[in-house]
């Protein structure tokens, strides 16, 4: 048996190159990053196709492609990229799959580098899928094996749930021994993926049908275990057991229900709570089970304890301490925060945009105040001093939106700025519509040449692509200009920011200055190149 050191979401990935997939689709988003990353590193070895998609739509429509040739498919994202991709997510319940479909969603309780900690379970829940909750790394390799199985069983997509901590933490993970070739899926039948209504609602009827069968499974299913004790009970999701596991060090006198296979296994909540007089339920995310388990009423004669209780956080991320103080357990020393020193994150040093929102503050000071939308990228961090040149920053492709919108009601004036990358994944339609009634807006495209925030993975447009976009999108060729954000060019970019601000219509720049760390990484390959 095999045995490597792997991130959650390399566990995740091998899991789905020894299933033998055919491909592997996403969009970059922490935390789930480093899963297409693994698969792409791997890629040619194993025979998987492996590009970045546009966006995680089109990511989660280009693996349902995939599974109607016949060929298993893993698409992964951040939470809020199901939200992008919520529409084809959900409609592929409707016309499930043929060769197997993983969707594997990274959370981000606490919000280390999100908008908002929403919980993927819920979309599961909505769509009617099942959904998969591994622990540790090992259940992430094992889940996602299985998930691939069971998508074929039952004809649907099936999502794993990820969380920052399980994504971003390192473990030895058995492998399976080397897998065998899957054979490819014959054609399907083609009505049931056209979802017209007379056929959308058969499907439908089929989906609702199924799920006495997915309750049965995940009734069944090793991914949930109990095991009864004392008459105080924990039902842990996901990662949460390894934090019970770890508070409830010494003599087992807790009654534990571990879950880890959705829906809610009812039969086994059933018997738990029978069996204890108080339940904490710990989730490290929502509090869905919580919810379900209290209903309107809460539960005759038990006390059932969580998020909702206030026995832990009503927000944030789940931690082994927050678990050990709720079951009365001491809690490990740790540092006081007022001993720590606060690092808030900055631009780095050489950073393009740093120059860009300069320009941008000067050109619109000692007028009316302007209204600065941004958007998700490392250029967001242009709210922080000096620049405070962000006044928004609410999910992908909302800029360019939003200023429209402003421009509509009136305000000037009104600029928004929005990296290469976003624009790519979802800049591109509200600028048809601002193109088409020359909106009073200016946008500033940042381009650096990459997906920086992330890691610097390629961008799909950059460069001259990217000029022959927004030119095809309909912005006008006088009113497209091309900047340099360097220090020496400071007053003239000032002046071509200043102009297309003046103009009452819209304008686009462009700042092209390749991100600082490629151009470390090209002076590296450089200098390697030289001595080999």
């Amino acid at each position: 048996m095999r045995t490597k050191l792997l991130l959650g979401d390399e566990a995740v990935a091998q899991a789905a190159i020894d299933a033998g997939i055919g491909g592997a689709f996403s969009y970059p988003g922490t935390p789930a990053t480093e899963i297409f990353e693994y698969v792409e590193q791997e890629a040619r070895a194993a025979g998987v196709s492996a590009l970045w998609s546009a966006n995680e739509k089109v990511a989660y429509e280009e693996a349902l492609g995939m599974s109607y040739a016949g060929r298993r498919a893993l698409v992964s994202m951040k939470h809020v990229g199901l939200n992008v991709a919520a529409d084809p997510f959900i409609n592929s319940a409707l016309t499930g799959v043929n060769a197997g479909v993983v969707v594997v969603v990274a959370d981000d309780p606490g919000m280390h580098s999100s908008q908002n900690e929403q919980d993927s379970r819920y979309y599961g829940e909505f769509a009617q899928l099942p959904v998969f909750e591994p622990a540790t790394q090992q259940e992430a390799y094992d889940y996602t094996a299985r998930a691939f199985e069971y998508s074929e069983e039952i004809g649907l997509p099936v999502m794993v749930r990820m969380v920052t901590r399980l994504s971003h933490s390192r473990a030895n993970v058995k492998l399976a021994a080397e897998p065998k070739p899957v054979a490819p899926k014959g054609r399907p039948t083609a009505n049931n993926w056209t979802l017209v209504p007379a056929i959308a609602r058969q499907r439908y009827a089929a989906l609702v049908a199924t799920q006495p069968r997915l309750l049965q499974d995940a009734q069944r299913s090793a991914q949930n275990q109990l095991v009864l004790a004392g008459r105080r009970g924990v039902i842990a999701c996901g990662i949460a057991h390894n934090y019970v596991l770890e508070a409830n060090e010494g003599p087992g006198e807790l009654s534990i229900l571990k879950i880890g296979h959705y829906p809610i296994p009812i039969s086994l909540v059933r018997e738990l709570v029978a069996h204890c007089d108080d339940v904490l339920v710990a989730e490290d995310g929502y509090p869905l089970l919580e919810r379900r388990l209290l209903g309107v009423l809460g539960v005759p004669g038990k006390r059932v304890r969580g998020r909702l209780s206030g026995d832990l956080p009503s927000s944030g991320e789940l931690t082994p301490d927050l678990l050990a103080q709720a079951l009365g357990r001491p809690t490990r020393a740790s540092l006081p925060e007022d001993d720590l020193a606060a690092r808030p994150p900055q631009l780095c040093r050489g950073c393009p945009h740093i120059d860009s929102f300069k320009a941008i503050v000067d050109a619109t000071a000692g007028g009316e105040q302007p209204y600065l939308f941004s958007d998700i990228g490392c250029y967001t961090l242009g709210v922080m001093p000096p620049y405070r040149a962000v006044h928004s920053c609410v999910d992908m492709g909302s800029s360019i939106s939003m200023a429209h919108g402003a421009a509509r009601a009136g305000a000037h004036p009104v600029v928004c700025t929005i990296g290469d990358s976003t624009f790519a994944h979802s800049g591109m339609t509200p600028l048809i519509g601002a193109a088409q009634v020359d909106a009073d807006m200016t946008v500033v495209i940042l381009d650096n040449s990459t997906t920086a925030m992330t890691g610097a993975q390629s961008s799909m447009a950059t460069g001259e692509r990217l000029l022959s976009i927004v030119r095809g999108l309909g912005v006008k060729p006088e009113h497209l200009h091309v900047i340099d954000p360097h220090p020496t060019k400071h007053a003239e970019n000032v002046e071509v920011i200043r102009r297309a601000v003046a103009h009452r219509g819209l304008d686009v720049i462009v700042a092209d200055r390749e991100c600082i760390h490629l151009k470390v990484k090209t002076k590296a390959e450089i200098l390697a190149g030289q001595h080999s």
